[in-house]
């Protein structure tokens, strides 16, 4: 009797251990599938997030309702981006084709200084077959080009047919690099729209969403969620917030330390390296080789210029604005944070060395919340 009464609870917490696992490796392959959607969900969140921290900061200086303080706030960020595009999209197209000229020029100097001390850079290697321009390349173009036409078309329809979603990937390769960049900027516009709708939708009744998400949750565990959710949001905020004074102060500063040394194209930039601040470790890489290219063409007076003034802001953005913004969102030592940054890059790539600090900012609220509490009170 004794035996046969305690198989079925134990054959229930057999079958439910089962389930979780089950449930949980079904969870992670639908993660890892859907990565790039889901991380674009969570961008859509972060401006979220973003558009209701101005909506509550609209409230302590306007006493009007809430739609209204959104709609204001997003009527100024439009008006915004708008200016940016109408009167200082022409000065920074110009001063980035400036800066792309010298960029070339300073890249055929240091090839050409390495070709002196026996180290050549053949580019033309790294250029398609058939774009060389060679005898062979010149002969068989004229007696290749239809047949050539004729099966790039057929792979084009072929792969139409099989799939609808290869319609604009062999559209590039038929139509050339135009074509490849119209579709590339279509895919940004896509997902840029993407994130401004989830954003602005999310932001306009957070608490539906808040709910909705807590019912999904079992009753006896709802209270912890909706401190996981609350601290959640006040951490993601607290980070947006100081990164964009960061990003703000990295801009304003490599601006105004190039202007004052004369180096040409300060204001592309400065506007690059505040940017790519917004992408850790990798970002403020890339705004250093380019800041270093193009000082090139001062000298090395400009040179040493401006490799001071990038190493200025990048130790007063690590010793001083970072640690004293964000100590209240990002309280982990740097190499927690670090690893952090490699492994989600390696996971979902670009995505995921963008947002790897938010990401990080989540995981440090779920570990808080559900993994060192519950340590703490079974202690006591």
């Amino acid at each position: 009797m004794t035996a046969s009464s305690s198989s079925p609870p134990g054959a229930r917490r057999l079958a439910a251990a089962g389930i979780a696992v089950v449930s949980f490796a079904a969870a992670l392959w639908l993660a890892w599938t859907a990565s790039a959607t889901l991380l674009l969900i969570f961008s859509g969140i972060l401006f979220a997030v973003f558009l209701d921290g101005v909506t509550r900061g609209l409230g302590y200086v306007l006493p009007i309702g809430r739609g209204w303080r959104l709609a204001l706030a997003c009527l100024v960020l439009a008006a915004l981006a708008l200016g940016l595009s109408a009167f200082g999209g022409a000065t920074v197209a110009s001063q980035a084709r400036d800066l792309g000229t010298t960029v070339r020029q300073q890249s055929e100097t240091v090839r050409d200084w390495l070709k002196e001390r026996g180290i050549e850079i053949d580019l033309s290697q790294a250029a398609p077959a058939g774009q060389g321009g060679g005898k062979e390349s010149g002969q068989g173009e004229g007696k290749d080009r239809p047949e050539q036409k004729q099966g790039d078309l057929a792979g084009f329809a072929s792969g139409a047919l099989k799939s609808p979603g290869s319609l604009l990937s062999d559209a590039g390769s038929v139509l050339g690099p135009a074509a490849t960049v119209v579709i590339a900027l279509f895919n940004a516009l896509g997902n840029l729209l993407v994130i401004v709708f989830l954003g602005i939708a999310i932001a306009a009744d957070p608490g539906s969403y808040r709910n909705g998400a807590l019912r999904l949750v079992p009753p006896h565990h709802r209270e912890k969620a909706a401190r996981v959710l609350d601290g959640s949001g006040e951490t993601l905020r607290h980070w947006l917030f100081g990164q964009l004074v960061t990003m703000a102060a990295i801009f304003v500063l490599t601006w105004a330390g190039l202007s004052f040394l004369g180096i040409g194209g300060a204001l592309i930039l400065g506007l690059q390296a505040g940017l790519l601040a917004f992408v850790p470790t990798i970002g403020p890489l890339i705004a250093g080789v380019v800041i270093v290219l193009s000082s090139l063409a001062s000298g090395l007076n400009g040179l040493l210029g401006a490799v001071g003034v990038y190493l200025a802001v990048q130790t007063a953005e690590s010793y001083g604005l970072t640690p004293f913004i964000q100590r209240r969102a990002l309280d982990l030592p740097a190499a927690t944070i670090f690893a952090g940054q490699l492994l989600l890059g390696v996971l979902f790539g670009l995505w995921g060395v963008a947002l790897a600090l938010p990401l990080v900012a989540v995981i440090k609220v779920l570990l808080e919340e559900l993994y060192i509490e519950e340590g703490t009170e079974a202690e006591a």
